[in-house]
C-alpha cells in the first residue's frame, strides 16, 4: 500500500482545492453549482477570519484528495462538534484507504478538541460512500431533514 499522508492545507493549495471541489461537484452531478473562485477559496479558507479549515491528502507527495471542515456547536451536549463539509479522493486513488485516513485524521482532531460528535451529510444515491461510512461505524440520522436558504430566497428573507 502506498504511504498516505495528511497535512493542513495552506494558501498555496487553493488552486488544488478548487480543482477537487469541481471534481467532487462533477461526481455529484452538480458542477454547474460551483460558483467559488480561486480568490473565494483563498479568502474563505486562509484569511485570519476563516472559520473553515482544509486538509490535503497526499500519496508520494502528490495531492490526491482533500477535506474541508469547521466546528459547530451542540446545545444538547454543551460541546463543539466537527462538521465535515467536503471529502474527496481522486478516482485513481480510491481503494487505497485514503478516505479512511482522512476520516481518522478528522476524528482524532475532534477528540483532541473535546468535540462531542463528528458529522457530515451524504447524497442519498451515493451508495459507495454510504456503505463506506457504515463500515466505519457511522450511523445515518434519518429523523433530521436539512433545510437551506440560499441565493435570492436568503436575500429576500433577510429583508
Amino acid at each position: 500500500m502506498e504511504q498516505i499522508k495528511i497535512r493542513k492545507a495552506d494558501k498555496s493549495d487553493a488552486e488544488t482545492i478548487l480543482r477537487f471541489i469541481t471534481d467532487l461537484a462533477t461526481y455529484e452531478k452538480a458542477e454547474h453549482e460551483v460558483k467559488a473562485t480561486l480568490l473565494d477559496i483563498e479568502s474563505s479558507l486562509f484569511s485570519p477570519q476563516s472559520t473553515a479549515h482544509a486538509i490535503i491528502c497526499e500519496v508520494k507527495g502528490e495531492p490526491v484528495g482533500f477535506a474541508v471542515y469547521f466546528y459547530n456547536y451542540s446545545t444538547w451536549l454543551g460541546k463543539n462538534g466537527l462538521y465535515l463539509e467536503d471529502l474527496y479522493v481522486s478516482p485513481e486513488y480510491r481503494g487505497l484507504g485514503a478516505g479512511k485516513v482522512i476520516l481518522k485524521y478528522l476524528a482524532k482532531l475532534a477528540v483532541e478538541n473535546g468535540c462531542g460528535r463528528f458529522e457530515w451529510c451524504v447524497l442519498d444515491w451515493n451508495e459507495p460512500a454510504i456503505n463506506f461510512y457504515k463500515s466505519i461505524g457511522a450511523k445515518p440520522q434519518d429523523e433530521w431533514v436539512n433545510y437551506r436558504l440560499s441565493g435570492s430566497a436568503l436575500i429576500e428573507f433577510s429583508k
